[in-house]
């Protein structure tokens, strides 16, 4: 089966791919709620809260640092 690379243009490649990527990491953080919804310890479902934001905001600037080609995050 062909790539979308090689079947789109680039840039609606890009774009199909990064939409996917996205939708991919919601259904995953939406997965993680509803894994712990009867969770009832305040302090790990702060955690799990935590975990998600960063997780979101991750992604946000990995997507941002493709589009825009500058890096936001310092590397060692």
């Amino acid at each position: 089966m062909p790539s979308l690379q090689s079947v789109l243009p680039p840039e609606l490649a890009n774009n199909a791919i990064r939409q996917h990527n996205t939708e991919l990491l919601i259904a995953m953080v939406r997965q993680q709620f509803k894994k712990n919804m009867h969770e009832t310890d305040p302090e790990k479902i702060q955690k799990l809260k935590d975990d998600a934001a960063r997780g979101l905001i991750n992604h946000i600037l990995y997507e941002s640092e493709k589009m825009s080609g500058r890096k936001f995050s310092k590397s060692t």
